[in-house]
């Protein structure tokens, strides 16, 4: 069966040339345009995945997010967004977003994030496909501290990840982590104290590399150090210039 996808843009044009694309793909696609009837069509079809644009009259593609994460709903949703800001994406990720693409943008990058997006779809997603070294070379873990890492749970720096669960803490405080959010987190954890470079982050998360352009993995790790940072405890995810990141408690 053909995967769905409940497009929600209240642009004509690009409504119908992303429908047209999306269609030719092979998704079974379902265009609306407005928030209003992207709920309606969310509720009542149970899409596999939604594409939403920011900008609509009405009920906007960021409420239409909030009000789905509310409900429990965790169907992935790509952001379509012409606001290139920082502080807009992030808030597209506050909302409940998993990823999101930048107008003007290539359809070929529209077909690769929802790719990734159903990829992870699953409630295991990453599982020991994440281990092992991440091609950034380098930086060895400290003897004793390396991640302790069963089926079930990671305990790293001093985080505990319940992977069948999908719940984070760091100490006592429980983290809420949206999907990507959780597996990248995952990601740094099972190589906790190496540097795992952008290209690899990309290929395992997203499952494809943007290109030394894209600012997709610097907004996320930015958001992700906002959830783990405390007051007075050490910066866990360090930047590691002009190669990538690495989890490490120091």
């Amino acid at each position: 069966m053909p995967q769905t996808v409940l497009l929600a843009e209240d642009d004509r044009a690009i409504r119908h040339a992303l429908e047209r694309a999306l269609t030719l793909e092979g998704y079974e696609v379902t265009a609306v345009a407005d928030g209003v009837e992207a709920l309606a069509h969310a509720h009542r079809t149970n899409p596999d995945v939604l594409v939403l644009d920011v900008m609509m009259p009405g009920i906007d593609g960021l409420q239409v997010c909030r009000v789905l994460r509310a409900e429990g709903d965790r169907t992935p949703i790509l952001m379509l967004t012409a606001l290139v800001e920082t502080a807009d994406r992030i808030a597209g990720l506050d909302a409940g977003a998993d990823d999101y693409v930048v107008k003007p943008f290539d359809v070929e990058e529209v077909f690769a994030r929802l790719r990734a997006l159903l990829r992870r779809t699953s409630p295991v997603t990453t599982g020991g496909g994440s281990s092992g070294g991440g091609g950034g070379g380098g930086v060895a873990a400290e003897p004793g501290r390396e991640p302790q890492v069963s089926d079930r749970q990671i305990e790293a720096a001093g985080l505990r990840m319940d992977l069948q669960a999908r719940r984070a803490w760091r100490g006592r405080r429980e983290l809420e982590l949206t999907r990507t959010e959780f597996e990248l987190l995952e990601l740094l954890a099972r190589n906790a104290g190496i540097v795992l470079d952008h290209s690899t982050i990309y290929d395992r998360i997203w499952g494809y590399d943007f290109g030394p352009g894209s600012k997709n993995l610097a907004v996320y790790v930015g958001y992700l150090r906002r959830k783990l940072d405390e007051p007075g405890a050490p910066q866990l995810i360090h930047t590691v210039r002009g190669v990538g990141y690495v989890l490490r408690e120091d």
